[in-house]
């Protein structure tokens, strides 16, 4: 079997930012994707410290509300006017997963392995990182936009997020992966950097 299809799937992943609050696939594939994503994708020692919380329609609008509210309390009133914009765009969007890791699964992993103890909370940042990366590229095959966003420098955002939906505060949020029907291309064009003997190094 060809891996073509899995680099090609990885080649088409782009950040699309102007989205539809539309679905061209039923919430029950979403859900599917996602679960398949928890299930296989790899993590340190197999310990499965993801955990996601996907949020649709009223209730992806309400994340983006938190946001809006964390701009105009916590950010300067400069960046206002951009950072509201932006905000208001993700809200447009049909859904939201968030991505979370289980502190409590880690610390008894450290606990088991005191030795590399201090290098676990990264490895688990990988597995994360690729959690959220299988489900982007997923989800763009099935034709929805995605872009990732990392609102949870605010301390306000994160409770916020844990009183409305009950989320156990041994759940570190991660990211946002933000998805929708897509209205528009790519923002910019994507261009790659020389990869032979400036990224790439090869010894054989």
């Amino acid at each position: 079997m060809s891996a073509n299809a899995f680099l090609s799937a990885i080649e088409d992943r782009r950040s699309l930012y102007q989205l539809a609050n539309k679905s061209p696939i039923s919430d029950e594939r979403i859900h599917e994707i996602v679960a398949f994503a928890i299930r296989h994708t790899p993590s340190p020692f197999n310990v499965q410290s993801a955990r996601v919380v996907i949020l649709l329609r009223t209730q992806h609008e309400k994340l983006w509300d938190f946001a809006l509210k964390v701009v105009k309390d916590e950010m300067p009133p400069t960046v206002h006017p951009v950072l509201e914009s932006k905000v208001s765009a993700l809200r447009v969007g049909y859904g939201t997963a968030l991505w979370f890791e289980d502190e409590t699964s880690l610390e008894i992993l450290k606990q088991k392995n005191p030795a590399i103890q201090h290098v676990i909370s990264e490895w688990s940042d990988h597995s994360s990182g690729m959690h959220q990366f299988v489900v982007w590229t997923a989800l763009e095959q099935e034709g929805l936009g995605c872009n990732l966003q990392h609102y949870n420098f605010s301390t306000t955002f994160n409770q916020d997020i844990q009183e409305a939906w009950g989320i156990s505060k041994t759940w570190k949020l991660k990211s946002q992966l933000v998805f929708g029907e897509p209205v528009g291309g790519p923002d910019k064009i994507k261009t790659f950097n020389q990869i032979d003997g400036k990224r790439l190094l090869v010894f054989s």
